[in-house]
């Protein structure tokens, strides 16, 4: 995709779409006034019949505007002028879209860029502006047979400033959203392929395709084998049921010399079946989704390559699938982690933690600068916070705070729960150094109780996306959180934000 930004009136911009905005009461956006000036008062006019509203979500599309170069005048309603900030701006700019989804627009201008969204500057408005344009162009059809229809053919986007001295950051928010939609791509794609296709083996494949289209990152892949020789037990537990072999991937991204590296963790379950503890049968296909953690950090590490941001980072995929069979792990088995700690498995479908602890551990060799796990961890998560905001867990207060913050400028949101001993008390076991569930209370921490078991030491934080990495129902597929905050996260670490 190729951006640009102007100060030009939209009026005389002749491309396929131009985007105007209008609030409650009557006001108009600062593009829908220029451009109904130039129509004599037409968007005006249809506000006062009813045909066009400033509802938040609604949009209509004007065509052929006297005075109006554009073939297309999408008017997004823009809701109340005091609540405008940037969740407003990319719900407009999403309903926009979606009314000229079947357009054939190859060029669009938005002004959205120019109206005052609350904490935003024109860095974040063009950025949030461009992400949306860009995530709107999606669509997964690989798995579908015959000819599909063909999607907007957009190739430019403009994006309209105040002045010349806005430019360069609002071209500089696109470009990193033209990366972030990159990354956002990448795991959407992972997590809506079957799981017939992505199994572990896929995921290393495509790590390796991925480090071959850039020259500063590099892809290894460790087998069963040597999974075994490092001591991996608890990790090779959760893959004993299923004829897949388990794969850990380690993808290394040098940006910034020898510094200490941020190392991802991301839970690659390609399809968990629950093993012997099995889960019911509705909606068990939607447990393709269970690698999403794996999908979002693998996206992050595609844009991160793709940005070429001076920093280090290394990301870890444990990648397996969880079956039962007559070789799968039984609740009521030992196993010794990498860390040497044993765990009493009391429930096999509280598999996630049994692979991202000897991923940690192993993690612990890069002597990461901070390490951030990210898996669809528990259902206790969705009950705790729906399916809006992904659970963040940290012993450090710090490093918490930089996500979360990381999450309110990239609209892609986290909530902070504690973490105290009184939840590692649930973990306890009458057999080994502990369990690996600790019961239905607080559930959501007290797995981040049990990661944080091996992440003694470590700068370290737990992002709980089971209720964020996909959506149910009628728009079922993989949404790529937490894409966005990761890449925020890494943009602001090493300095690249303006």
């Amino acid at each position: 995709m190729e951006y640009f930004t102007t100060t030009s009136k939209a009026s005389r911009r002749a491309v396929d779409c131009v985007i105007v905005g209008v609030y409650e009461r009557g006001k108009l956006g600062a593009g829908a006034a220029e451009i109904d000036q130039a129509a004599g008062g037409e968007i005006v006019r249809l506000i006062k019949s009813g045909d066009v509203s400033a509802k938040l979500g609604r949009c209509t599309v004007l065509r052929d505007l006297p005075g109006v170069s554009a073939a297309r005048v999408a008017v997004c309603g823009l809701g109340k002028t005091k609540g405008f900030a940037a969740r407003e701006l990319r719900q407009a700019t999403a309903a926009a879209m979606q009314a000229i989804a079947g357009s054939k627009s190859r060029q669009l201008l938005t002004t959205l860029t120019l109206e005052n969204a609350k904490d935003t500057d024109f860095y974040y408005r063009a950025r949030h502006s461009a992400e949306v344009i860009g995530e709107s162009l999606y669509r997964f059809t690989e798995m579908k047979s015959g000819r599909q229809p063909a999607g907007m053919p957009l190739k430019k986007v403009g994006l309209s400033v105040a002045g010349r001295g806005d430019a360069a950051r609002a071209k500089r928010g696109a470009e990193h959203a033209g990366a972030i939609v990159e990354g956002l791509t990448v795991a959407k794609d992972f997590g809506n392929l079957p799981p017939n296709v992505c199994t572990p083996s896929y995921l290393a494949r495509a790590a390796r395709k991925l480090a071959g289209r850039h020259k500063n990152l590099t892809t290894r892949v460790i087998d069963e084998a040597e999974m075994k020789k490092l001591g991996m037990h608890s990790l090779l537990s959760v893959t004993a049921g299923s004829t897949q072999p388990a794969k850990l991937i380690v993808m290394q991204y040098k940006g910034a010399g020898t510094d200490a590296p941020v190392v991802l963790v991301g839970k690659g379950v390609t399809f968990d079946s629950g093993g012997i503890s099995l889960k019911p049968g509705p909606g068990m296909d939607e447990m393709k989704f269970d690698m999403g953690g794996a999908a979002g950090v693998m996206g992050a590490m595609a844009s991160v390559a793709a940005l070429r941001i001076p920093l280090n980072v290394t990301v870890v995929v444990p990648a397996v699938e969880n079956m039962p069979s007559g070789d799968a792990t039984k609740p009521g088995d030992i196993f010794k982690s990498m860390s040497g700690q044993t765990i009493e498995v009391l429930n096999t479908d509280a598999e996630g933690r049994l692979i991202l602890c000897d991923a940690l551990t192993f993690a612990r060799r890069f002597k990461p600068a901070a390490i951030i796990d990210v898996a669809t961890l528990t259902g206790a998560c969705i009950i705790a916070l729906g399916k809006h905001h992904t659970g963040v867990m940290s012993y450090s207060d710090g490093l918490a705070r930089e996500i979360l913050d990381a999450g309110m400028r990239a609209e892609d949101r986290g909530w902070q729960l504690p973490l105290t001993e009184d939840y590692a008390e649930q973990l306890k076991s009458n057999f080994a150094d502990f369990a690996n569930v600790g019961g239905r209370d607080g559930g959501a921490i007290t797995a981040g109780c049990f990661l944080g078991k091996f992440a003694d030491g470590l700068n370290w934080a737990h992002l709980d996306v089971a209720g964020t990495a996909w959506r149910s129902g009628r728009n079922k597929g993989a949404t790529g959180r937490p894409v966005p905050m990761l890449v925020d996260l890494l943009l602001a670490r090493s300095g690249s934000l303006p």
